[in-house]
């Protein structure tokens, strides 16, 4: 799986390129005008089902795209992991409602950076786009440790896991800080580092670990005994 912590994300001082998928036309307009009054994010197109979604990041190359999780032809759940196998590859947010649950932990296991309920304010919305794009999961710490808790709860089990092997001293507390759902500036406010190293490192973390997002790295840590 392509390594979303090294997705194409424009170079510094260029717009956010997002990608709107939802088969509700007027979810699809309420989030265009939100995001189009946005400093710095641009909508680089739209798609009506999951299929139609995973050709239009294949031909216009988003940083972020915003995937409803029930769709026609192709749903979101499905279309996550074509999307996150692009190269460059997206970060991809669902967009779901309250009570899917099942759903995003599923969509999570597939790849995606993570989850905005769809009766989110604006802001909010704009800020899960900004931190999609920036590598981190879009799920506050709270959500986070449910998400995880509930992944384990499933039995995964909770034992050494060779993938931590290979991993230096710094990226194991980097690694068990993204356990606790901490973005990248949280991480480097702790370990007094800055953002561009904490990204190097979660980058290289989950490339040694195989992992396609850091809520995967994230439930890797508790698997692998880091959490206590």
């Amino acid at each position: 799986m392509t390594d979303q912590a090294n997705s194409a994300v424009s170079g510094p001082g260029s717009a956010i390129r997002v990608l709107l998928a939802d088969d509700e036309e007027m979810v699809r307009h309420g989030v265009r005008l939100i995001l189009r009054h946005a400093e710095g994010i641009e909508v680089v197109g739209e798609a009506a089902n999951g299929a139609e979604a995973v050709r239009r990041a294949a031909e216009d190359r988003p940083d972020v795209v915003l995937l409803d999780v029930r769709m026609p032809v192709l749903d979101g759940l499905a279309a996550v992991e074509p999307l996150v196998a692009l190269d460059p590859a997206p970060q991809v947010v669902m967009l779901t409602t309250f009570g899917d649950e099942e759903n995003v932990l599923r969509a999570l296991r597939a790849g995606a950076t993570g989850f905005l309920l769809k009766d989110e304010g604006p802001q909010e919305l704009i800020r899960a786009v900004r931190a999609a794009a920036a590598g981190d999961a879009v799920l506050s710490p709270g959500v986070t440790g449910t998400v995880v808790r509930r992944m384990l709860s499933g039995g995964a089990p909770r034992v050494p896991d060779r993938r931590v092997a290979g991993l230096t001293d710094r990226e194991r507390e980097v690694l068990m800080m993204l356990g606790e759902g901490l973005s990248n500036l949280e991480i480097g406010t702790r370990l007094g580092i800055g953002v561009g190293t904490v990204k190097t490192h979660v980058g290289s973390i989950l490339g040694k670990t195989g992992c396609g997002s850091r809520v995967q790295a994230a439930l890797l840590a508790h698997q692998a005994g880091l959490m206590g």
